[in-house]
């Protein structure tokens, strides 16, 4: 009986998901999949909107980096994870969103407009408190996208991936203190 319970705590103990960081009271789990890749956290941060806590975001890379362009242009695995901390309107969501696309293209999203209204879709009426957004790009396959560890989602292309990752950390950020955080400064 004895090595039952032991063989039990030791599988439990190597099953238990392993956390780097934990921000504004949300773990961050310190490696994710992408495909068949191996990601480890590159760096976290917290979304304010008006002194609220909106978000906790994570980028996973192969490898960590602090250079912002080689991410965005790298064809390579790497994710974004969003843990939201308070309800947002699938509304404000979609017009925040469709900023941070506009921003981080320069005002060229004609030739993804459709993508990003594929992409919008996933957050539906509202993005709901403790929902987990993750944004996992896959070479060849494009950015699948997993709401509460579920695929909601996928859109094809490096071009929205580019696009997507901007969002976080193009020279117009959502926010720098976030960029900055994601990108481990």
């Amino acid at each position: 009986m004895r090595q039952l319970m032991t063989a039990l705590v030791l599988v439990l103990g190597l099953t238990q998901v392993a956390f780097a960081k934990e921000v504004a009271g949300v773990k961050i789990p310190d490696s994710i999949k992408a495909g068949s890749a191996d990601l480890v956290l590159n760096g976290v941060g917290l979304r304010e909107r008006w002194m609220f806590d909106v978000y906790v975001g994570g980028l996973y890379l192969g490898q960590k980096s602090s250079d912002a362009a080689q991410v965005i242009n790298a064809d390579e695995p790497m994710a974004i994870k969003l843990h939201m901390l308070r309800d947002v309107s699938g509304e404000k969501m979609a017009d925040a969103t469709r900023e941070g696309f506009k921003n981080a293209t320069n005002g060229n999203t004609a030739t993804i407009r459709a993508k990003i209204d594929s992409f919008l879709a996933v957050f539906g009426d509202e993005a709901t408190e403790n929902n987990v957004y993750d944004m996992v790009y896959v070479p060849g396959k494009g950015v699948e996208v997993y709401v509460n560890g579920k695929l909601s989602n996928t859109i094809e292309g490096a071009d929205f991936k580019k696009a997507l990752f901007g969002i976080w950390l193009s020279d117009k950020p959502a926010q720098e203190s976030l960029r900055n955080g994601m990108l481990g400064s």
